[in-house]
């Protein structure tokens, strides 16, 4: 009898034990270990995506692009069809006035390359003879031994990395074949998107749980509004970049006997500002470069006011009021989505880092808002209205 009451006491204090050493953690402890876990998680799979986004970046790139272009051009085409065009000719006319005008940029840039470049690397080497003249005649003292050394040794840095300089050389055949093959399937996409959008969605979202459905296509559509709109207004923006600093350039050549490449600088700009922040300020420096060869310092140092005065005019004025309408995320935010794509995966990551940022951003919200319980498609006026 002793024996039995003994055990089961014993057994009650083992079935309060767990509940005594539970209570003895700290409550702020178990929350932030059971958001840690959470987190780790939630990191893992972002580990294993853009592993994953690595290993197929021949696949995923191409159809990003193919999602960028179509964000374009399905406005224009839906627009066509509000005007009672057939679906088949209005997407093949979208697609005719797409390619055209990329083809038209192309042969523009590659025409005035073409004119301008002998003279570029004529002054470009009239322009180092100075520079060379004016280190020795200085008061640094820069002899020509000492520069004939220091190009002996960049000279010396490029013959031992020649390997990979070759292998870069011998891979460009395959390089090529990449990017046949990645502009194929660029094209492949963008066209059936453009043909049977609505249907490629509704088949992804029925990948999903019947519960979760409303959720990820209202999602979807909601974030499909902010990508339309995000390149609607990027092309804006690079637009305004590559006026201003194309007609700056422009007018700098007027006044001090000609500005080459003008063209070919302002497109440059015009594709480097899809990248935002660093994109136009890296592209202008081409334009700094080319005053400094062809027209001299003060002239350079004209360029260098006008390329800020341009840079200014979209970080205070088109980023805050047009771009932040569209992409609803905060400029930090923005710099190093920029960085940790162009880290993760250079220039395509940069390029795809804030769109991506943006729409994620878009789909979480209005996930957790709960609008997509009363069945509601999104507009455009939920979306962009009050970006809460």
């Amino acid at each position: 009898m002793l024996f039995g009451r003994r055990t089961n006491l014993t057994s009650k204090s083992e079935s309060q034990a767990p509940a005594t050493e539970s209570a003895s953690v700290p409550a702020g402890l178990s929350i932030a270990a059971a958001f840690s876990w959470r987190i780790l998680v939630v990191l893992g799979l972002i580990a294993v995506l853009i592993y994953l986004i690595i290993m197929f970046k021949y696949i995923v790139i191409p159809f990003l692009v193919a999602i960028l272009i179509s964000a374009l051009l399905v406005p224009l085409v839906q627009f066509l069809e509000r005007h009672r065009w057939p679906k088949w000719i209005a997407v093949t006319a979208t697609l005719i006035a797409f390619f055209t005008v990329v083809s038209g940029l192309v042969v523009v840039v590659v025409s005035q390359v073409r004119l301008g470049l002998p003279s570029l690397q004529q002054q470009s080497i009239v322009a180092f003879e100075g520079f060379r003249s004016f280190l020795s005649n200085s008061q640094l003292q820069v002899t020509d031994e000492d520069i004939d050394g220091l190009l002996a040794q960049v000279t010396a840095l490029i013959q031992r990395d020649s390997q990979a300089l070759v292998s870069g050389v011998l891979s460009v055949g395959s390089t090529a074949g990449h990017v046949l093959t990645g502009t194929l399937l660029t094209l492949f996409a963008t066209i059936f998107v453009l043909i049977d959008g609505k249907r490629i969605w509704a088949w992804a979202v029925r990948l999903f749980p019947r519960r979760a459905r409303a959720a990820v296509d209202g999602s979807g559509q909601a974030g499909w509004i902010t990508l339309t709109t995000f390149v609607k207004v990027q092309i804006f923006v690079a637009a305004v970049d590559a006026v201003g600093i194309g007609l700056g350039a422009w007018i700098l050549g007027l006044f001090y006997g000609g500005f080459p490449l003008v063209i070919p600088i302002a497109v440059a700009v015009f594709l480097g500002s899809f990248i935002p922040v660093v994109g136009a300020l890296i592209t202008g420096i081409l334009a700094i470069f080319i005053a400094l060869v062809f027209l001299g310092p003060i002239p350079a140092v004209i360029m260098l006011g006008i390329v800020l005065v341009v840079q200014q005019l979209e970080g205070h004025i088109l980023q805050p009021l047009v771009m932040g309408t569209a992409v609803k995320v905060h400029p930090l935010a923005v710099v190093f989505s920029v960085a940790a794509g162009a880290f993760v995966a250079g220039i395509p990551g940069a390029l795809f880092a804030v769109p991506l940022v943006a729409v994620v951003n878009v789909m979480t919200k209005y996930i957790a808002h709960g609008s997509w319980r009363t069945s509601v498609r999104p507009t455009v006026r939920d979306v962009l209205g009050n970006g809460k």
